[in-house]
């Protein structure tokens, strides 16, 4: 958290809702008073504008339908966090999903916590709130952490108390702004992990780290196997890829049929004599033995 304030600010449920129902200084005009700052209290949505230092940059539409409908049903449990930029302009802190489900919904009001923060406090919130509640791509959180070293001056060690992460995890993440930017695009668009982006990290030519990870695409290799190639390659060696494993058409219909069966992504191997193993994945005890009783029948 940035400061003990923000913990306050983010954690007031609807106790600190109902306890400022009654506060003589809530108005009901758009006039709203300097004394509110520190409440909760409906803001009309007009008077409200967005964080110009959010680093979420993706909002989709479908999760903001969904959340859409929550509201409608339910309401807004918990308020978004303003600052007051002047007697009837607010500004973003925290909430922007739900302010935009709102303004979907087309409502007049929203409830709101009102705070005192200047720029460089709201900036630092708006990164620390988007990283802890773990809903950005591994890069967007590079670029978030790089951007509290860079503009709040904060190092390592006290990003590591703000965020709760360990050093170590700060520094994987801070790592990936190394890659070149088409494999930084590859994380963001989940063509490959953020584990396959720390192994090609560690190849220092950038040509390099353009190859293999084309290799990692068109071969499917896992993190393992990556992590391998970057370290013979560091080593000066060269790297002879296995051509990707082109299954016959009666196995691909059948993975479907297995996988549709079992409720899985069913994996399946063939060699060159036409020997293969199929590879059934479970992620319980539970769901292993819901497997063995589909075997069964």
């Amino acid at each position: 958290m940035a400061r003990a304030i923000k913990k306050q600010a983010l954690g007031r449920g609807l106790s600190a809702i109902l306890n400022n129902q009654k506060n003589p200084d809530i108005k009901n005009d758009s006039n709203i008073a300097i004394s509110n700052i520190g409440s909760v209290i409906d803001i009309p949505t007009e008077q409200i504008s967005t964080n110009p230092f959010q680093p979420r940059s993706n909002f989709k539409k479908d999760s903001l339908k969904e959340l859409a409908s929550s509201i409608d049903k339910l309401g807004i449990i918990q308020p978004i966090t303003v600052r007051k930029i002047s007697n009837n302009e607010f500004q973003l802190v925290s909430g922007e999903r739900r302010y935009r489900a709102s303004k979907m919904l087309k409502l007049n009001s929203i409830p709101a916590y009102v705070r005192k923060a200047n720029d460089h406090e709201l900036l630092e919130m708006a990164l620390v709130e988007n990283i802890q509640r773990k809903d950005l791509d591994p890069i967007e959180i590079a670029l978030s952490y790089k951007r509290l070293i860079d503009e709040v001056n904060l190092t390592q060690d006290q990003m590591s108390q703000r965020v709760g992460k360990k050093r170590s995890t700060i520094a994987n993440y801070l790592r990936l702004l190394k890659l070149d930017p088409i494999i930084q695009s590859g994380i963001r668009d989940r063509f490959i992990s953020m584990g396959h982006g720390r192994a090609i990290v560690n190849i220092i030519n950038l040509k390099d780290q353009l190859s293999v990870y084309e290799k990692v695409i068109k071969n499917k290799l896992s993190v393992r196997e990556t992590e391998a190639i970057s370290s013979v390659i560091n080593n000066g060696n060269k790297i002879k890829f296995r051509p990707t494993n082109i299954l016959p058409s009666y196995i691909k219909i059948g993975i479907n049929t297995l996988s549709s069966f079992f409720g899985r992504s069913i994996q399946v191997k063939l060699n060159k004599k036409g020997n293969g193993n199929i590879s059934i994945p479970f992620h319980s005890k539970e769901d292993y033995n819901r497997i063995i009783k589909l075997l069964k029948k």
